[in-house]
């Protein structure tokens, strides 16, 4: 898992910033990650760059970014500004909640 110190490699030119705060390595954690991986491997040709912060270790940025339950995935770019608590297991309600745009859209962005 990725610390504040560790981001995850950005695929392409980010457009998209995410940040996710999870509690620990648990099953719901791993889930959350993937899911949101798996949104913006599918959703996002531009690219994007993910940081996980595990509020066990770094409780302060939790405090300093009001999470109050995990896993939190904040979506800092483009603005404004979108916050979606939970493990994301609902893509579709997901990738609205986050603004993420649809894959047929992806395509026609490839396309044209």
């Amino acid at each position: 898992m990725s610390s504040a110190d560790d981001p995850q490699p950005c695929r392409g030119p980010a457009t998209y910033s995410f940040t996710l705060f999870v509690a620990g390595a648990t099953e719901r954690s791993d889930a959350a990650r993937w899911n949101l991986l798996t949104l913006c491997d599918t959703r996002l040709v531009d690219g994007y760059e993910l940081e996980v912060i595990d509020v066990m270790q770094q409780p302060e940025l939790a405090e300093e970014n009001h999470i109050l339950a995990t896993p939190t995935v904040l979506r800092l770019s483009p603005l404004p500004r979108r916050r979606v608590i939970g493990d994301l297991s609902d893509q579709n309600r997901a990738a609205l909640a986050l603004g993420l745009p649809d894959p047929d859209e992806r395509s026609r962005t490839r396309q044209g």
